[in-house]
This record gives C-alpha cells, structure tokens and sequence, in this order.
C-alpha cells in the first residue's frame, strides 16, 4: 500500500536515509508498507483479510446482476407461498404497503413511528386475525396443507417445546467425514459467499455507507465461515449465510445501527433457549412472513439496480452484458430446478454424486449465474478499453478498493471492541 509521508527525508530527490524502500518525485512521498496482517497473525488473519478472489472483478456494472438477483432470486418465497393462505397473506400485503408508505404522509409525527414499526403493527393485526380465523374453526375442515399454512395452533408446537433448552457441541453424534459431501458443501459456502457479497453491497448502500473495501468484503465472508463452522459443531441444518431479510428491514425502517442488530442477536440467542418462547413465534403463518419477504427481497433487487446510475446505458456493450447475465440468471435455475422436480435428479449424469450436487448448487443460485457471467463478459469484452472501463464505472469503484482511500471508511466499517486491532483492515 502507498503512504503519504513517514520517510521524513522532505521532498527533494535521492536517498531519505530512513532504511525503507521509498521513491521521492517533488512532493509526493510513496513508501511501500509490509503487509500490517501478515506482521501479526500470519495465518488467521491473512485469511481473513485477504481479498475474495472475486471482488478484484467487480465493477458497478457486475454489481448490478449480483445484487439484484440476491433479492430476485428469492421470488419463490413471494407470492407463491402467500397465495397458500391468501385470506392471510394479502392482509399483511396490503396493511404493510398501507403502514410503511402510505400513513407516513398523513400521520405526522416528530419521530418515524409508521415506517419504523410497519412490520410489528401489521404482523399483529394479521396474526390476531389468523388466530380468530383459527379459533372460530375456519380451517376444521380445509385440506392438510391448507391447515398447515393458515393456523397459528400447529398441533403439539407449543406444547411439546421446552421450556429451556441449552445447544452443545456434538449433540447428535460423533462428527463423521466423507469427502463427496465434504466438496459439496464447500462449493455450496462458495456460493453462498457470492449471495452474501450482494447483501453486503446492498446493505451498504442503504446505510448510506461508501462503497465496501474489498477487505471488508473478505472479512465478512470469513467470519461467515467461522459460522459455518459452529453450525456443523452444533449440528445445524444449514450453514450462516449473510441475511437479505435484514438489507431489506434496513432500506424499509431506515435504521443503519449496529446497536440493533446486537440486541436483535441478543434475543435470537434467549429465542433459542427458551424453548417456550421460540415455539410461541414459530406459531406465526409461512403466508404472513411471505408478504414480508415481498418487500424485504424487493428493497435488495433495487439496490442493485441503482447502481446502473455509474453506468453508460446507452453503450451496446453495457446492454448486452446486463440483458444477456439476467436472462441467463433467470433461465439457467429455472432448468435446474424444473428439471429436477420432473424428475428427481439432477440434469447432471454421471458416477459420481458429489460431482453431480456440486453443479446442481452452483447452477441454481440466480445470483451466482448472473454475477459470474456479468464478471466474466466485462473482464473479456474490451476491458482494457477506456471507453469500455468508463461504461462499466469501474473509475467510480477503484477509488473504494482499499480501506485507507477513504477517511471515512473507520466511521462505517471499524469493527467494536477493539476487534479492529485483532483484524485490521487493508
């Protein structure tokens, strides 16, 4: 990395005396630094910090298709699973849209009250009208999955939950190693490492932060798999992964703090403990949180298509590379998926599973195909092209890549507790 000044020789030509490796042109000083993670804690750190292989390729342009498609992807959540329970779903569709857009330019208020609370005031409007629809026997004799999706009394949920339950290591057995399974899940923290980039991205955007340093991005996907790691040491079904739900909350309630995802954290900790209490929440129809998800997933698809405000949309290149990537970020899972729905098997054939799960997981994240084919169309059609650099806004994004080229980056990126000395960024 560059520094400005430290060699203390002033600013005319030759040799400064300072032992370091410096070249002196007039004013400007560059002096090349050791690498601060690698002096420290050669191991951990570095791969900690070290950038994702991915984000050197990233520009405005590729953003777009990555971020979008975080959101996007996630559209078989939406109306499909609200239409399971419509009579439940579209009240909270609609009393969302009414709560969070709608009464804030009626009600006046000195603070954000509407917009803020939207989604606790609608969920309890519509969850106490689920249980009166539940109570009053509307559902005694609908189909099974009609049961299942609109009654908030989900036989012995409650009451079959404990009252404290306390997780620990190994609970569900000795930990047993199969190298198949072992490749398949490290493509699958591969993928989900690239989902999270673009929930990162937009959370950024919405918090009004700049953009992320490509340290902080490899930051967050280490500690992602830190959380990978806990997961199989507590025997979780599935690994962490970077929350769009909570990008989503943030662009709705307008509310960037640190302090509320601690103390969201705090009570997902005393959730998960008090057996009764987590069982109590559970009980909240899938139709209810689909329409929340409505909005939550659509906040994040147009982060990223903000971004195409640092681009030139009138260039060929730049419509081809965002026509072509979201075309095939749709099509490409929509075949994977159908195909094995049909026929309960992946599209891929051969002797080996592993290698056949490994496909089928890359190809069926939207995000992942629309991203790698909108990094790889930019990085081979005239990327070393100024013209092409600027309709990309790449000369927007490299100002960004490293921490210390913004003053601004401690203010949003520096981590609490003096963890930043542990992991400092690049």
């Amino acid at each position: 990395m560059a520094s400005g000044g430290g060699c203390g020789g002033g600013g005319s030509g030759g040799s400064c005396g300072c032992g370091c490796c410096c070249t002196h042109n007039g004013a400007m000083v560059e002096e090349i630094q050791p690498h601060p993670v690698m002096e420290q804690l050669p191991g951990i750190q570095y791969c900690i910090n070290s950038p994702p292989p991915w984000s050197q390729f990233l520009t405005p342009l590729s953003m777009v298709p990555l971020i979008t498609f975080t959101g996007l992807g996630f559209y078989y959540l939406g109306f499909s699973m609200l239409a399971k329970c419509v009579e439940v779903g579209l009240p909270e569709l609609i009393l969302m849209a009414i709560f969070s857009q709608y009464l804030p330019h009626f009600v006046k208020t000195k603070r954000r009250i509407c917009d803020r609370f939207s989604v606790l005031f609608s969920i309890s409007c519509v969850w106490a009208y689920a249980q009166i629809l539940t109570s009053s026997g509307a559902y005694n004799k609908a189909s099974f999955d009609t049961q299942a999706s609109c009654r908030t009394d989900h036989a012995g949920l409650i009451s079959g939950a404990p009252w404290i339950h306390i997780p620990y290591p190994f609970q569900w057995g000795r930990p047993t190693f199969n190298a198949g399974e072992a490749f398949a899940m490290m493509v699958a923290s591969i993928v989900a490492s690239i989902e999270s980039t673009g929930t990162f991205l937009a959370t950024a955007r919405y918090g009004s932060a700049t953009p992320v340093p490509a340290s902080i991005l490899s930051r967050g996907v280490g500690w992602l798999g830190f959380g990978t790691l806990l997961a199989g040491v507590f025997g979780s079904v599935t690994g962490p992964t970077a929350s769009v739900e909570n990008a989503g909350l943030l662009a709705l309630t307008r509310i960037g703090s640190r302090r509320v995802i601690q103390i969201s954290s705090g009570f997902m900790i005393f959730f998960s403990i008090i057996g009764k209490f987590g069982a109590f929440f559970a009980s909240i129809p899938l139709p209810i949180v689909a329409a929340l998800y409505c909005f939550f997933f659509g906040y994040v698809s147009a982060s990223g298509l903000g971004l195409l405000q640092y681009c030139n949309l009138n260039s060929f290149r730049t419509k081809f590379i965002l026509g072509f990537s979201f075309f095939l970020g749709l099509s490409v899972p929509q075949y994977f998926r159908e195909f094995q729905l049909s026929s309960g098997a992946s599209p891929v054939h051969t002797h080996s599973r592993w290698f056949n799960d490994m496909v089928t997981v890359i190809f069926t994240s939207h995000a992942t195909v629309a991203a790698l084919v909108a990094m790889l169309l930019d990085c081979t059609l005239s990327r070393k092209d100024d013209v092409a650099r600027k309709d990309s806004g790449s000369q927007w994004w490299e100002k960004f890549i490293f921490y210390n080229a913004d003053v601004r980056s401690d203010d949003f990126y520096k981590l609490p507790c003096k963890l930043n000395k542990l992991f400092p960024p690049l």
